[in-house]
């Protein structure tokens, strides 16, 4: 079965640090773009980084210089490295998948883990 499974989420003070970490399983990982997304309370989810099958990465303006999306395809992983968060930040982070098949897209997305900045 497919899986996205999200770990490292938690409290952190304002201009605290956490590293999330997205586990995948039941597919070709290599061979799919990567992205991380949030949504707040109220809020539509919106994309924060992404980075492609073949490593180039891109990120949401409102994170750029303070987020690192990577990934490790031995592992399976893709991780969001969150530096100097604001309480903006405050959001439910889902991992999510996606390649193209002759055309079909195919889209994975993650249960989600909250991360929350607060003093």
């Amino acid at each position: 079965q497919v899986q996205l499974v999200e770990s490292g989420g938690g409290l952190v003070q304002p201009g605290g640090s956490l590293r999330l970490s997205c586990g995948a399983s039941g597919f070709t990982f290599s061979t799919y773009g990567m992205s991380w997304y949030r949504q707040a309370p109220g809020k539509e989810r919106e994309l924060v980084a992404s980075i492609s099958a073949g490593g180039s990465s891109n990120y949401a303006r409102s994170v750029k210089g303070r987020f690192t999306i990577s990934r490790d395809n031995a592992k399976n992983t893709v991780f969001l490295q969150m530096n100097n968060l604001k309480p903006e930040d405050t959001a439910v982070y889902y991992c999510h998948a996606v390649t193209s098949v002759v055309g079909v897209l195919y889209l994975y997305w993650g249960q989600g883990t909250q991360v929350t900045v607060s003093s």
